[in-house]
């Protein structure tokens, strides 16, 4: 009796269950309706002037380099200066055993104290032998001798001259100075060296760090594009909308210094394709030095009508080809191609395939696709429908 009482309670409760899920899937199904477009986040496009720039690599090297070489032949009796310091235009730096050019120096100046202590005496001959050839008193013989032994002496004394000059110069060779200021490398001699004219190692090589060249590469192919554009009338030159030449430092840091485009070579390099630029920068606290791999930002001209698209908002077919999903006036999404220039910042240079007033989704494309009615909500827009739960009350209390 009581199990087949149990068995009736159990019949009871099931059919009041499904009763129960039957009243709520019928209330739900009165309440519910078409879901609502999924919504996304868009930016309206709009032209804006901005600067053309162009970033290319290279590398640093002094504004002067000077190699230290003997112009004489010695020993190294002395050296002067400090490796690794900044020398001035002048400054002693090494001194030649100078014994040797010292008496040749001595030997050319005797000589020509000779040459010039018989100069009197023969031109005196001359003279009074000129003065009896006109009274007959000499024949023309003895005359010509004298003056030609004249000559002989003034072109003596010349020569002793030159070579007393020669002499001088050899002698002040023997004493190194700096060709010009800057900062000195290390010492490839030592003191008591051999050193020769015409050796190949220099004794010392001297840089000049303020100011730097930077030295980039351009290849034919963006100068060719970029003259094009500028025949299309995409962007314009002028001194007034070109500043100076940004630099980027090897640890992405930017050099507080701009600089300024020298000149551009005229000679393709054939095995590259490429042409060399060369910039100046000012270096006073000597950060860049030379052989230091950095790269340049160049602004090339200004493009007035520029249209701007987030990185984001841009996305690339199997085939590699540009495109963006829009919003249409109708809230359709239309795919569109797109054809790019460059990347300025974190947005993409659009040539073709937008124009202004387009909306672009940046957020939410992962649920749509081209052909669906959404919703757009200008990008950085919170949603308006609060998702927060609420909190239930605790047991005997009411809300």
């Amino acid at each position: 009796m009581q199990i087949h009482t149990m068995a009736v309670r159990m019949i009871v409760i099931s059919s009041l269950l499904a009763a129960g899920i039957l009243l709520n899937g019928c209330s739900d199904k009165g309440k519910g309706g078409p879901p609502p477009p999924p919504e996304v986040s868009v930016v309206t496009i709009q032209t804006k002037p901005v600067p053309i720039t162009t970033e290319l690599p290279g590398r640093t090297s002094a504004h002067l380099i000077a190699e230290v070489r003997p112009q004489v032949d010695g020993i190294i009796q002395k050296r002067f200066f400090t490796e690794g310091t900044n020398v001035r235009a002048g400054q002693v730096l090494f001194q030649i055993d100078a014994s040797l050019y010292q008496a040749v120096f001595d030997n050319a100046k005797a000589s020509l104290a000779r040459s010039e202590a018989n100069l009197s005496t023969i031109q005196l001959k001359a003279a009074r032998l000129k003065e009896l050839l006109a009274e007959k008193a000499v024949s023309q013989q003895d005359y010509d001798d004298a003056a030609a032994a004249l000559k002989q002496t003034l072109a003596d004394i010349q020569f002793g001259k030159a070579s007393v000059e020669a002499a001088r110069i050899n002698l002040q060779h023997t004493t190194i100075t700096a060709p010009i200021s800057g900062r000195i490398g290390r010492s490839n001699f030592t003191e008591g060296a051999l050193v020769t004219t015409h050796q190949p190692q220099p004794l010392a090589t001297i840089q000049q760090l303020d100011p730097m060249y930077v030295d980039v590469t351009q290849s034919t192919a963006e100068i060719l594009r970029l003259r094009r554009q500028l025949q299309e009338g995409r962007f314009e030159i002028s001194k007034k909308n070109l500043g100076g030449v940004r630099l980027i430092l090897e640890d992405n840091l930017e050099y507080p210094w701009t600089g300024t485009l020298q000149f551009q070579d005229i000679t393709v390099d054939p095995t590259t394709g490429s042409v060399i630029l060369r910039m100046v920068f000012p270096n006073p606290k000597g950060i860049l030095l030379p052989g230091m791999f950095i790269r340049t930002v160049i602004q090339e001209g200004f493009n007035k009508q520029a249209i701007l698209v987030p990185q984001q908002g841009v996305f690339r077919d199997p085939k590699g080809n540009p495109f963006t999903l829009v919003v249409a006036r109708n809230g359709k999404i239309e795919q569109k191609p797109l054809t790019l220039d460059r990347a300025i910042g974190d947005a993409w240079l659009v040539t073709s395939g937008l124009a202004p007033g387009d909306r672009v989704i940046v957020e939410g494309t992962l649920k749509v696709k081209p052909g669906m009615i959404v919703k757009a909500v200008p990008f950085g827009q919170a949603s308006q429908h609060d998702g927060r739960a609420k909190t239930p009350a605790p047991p005997g209390k009411t809300n």
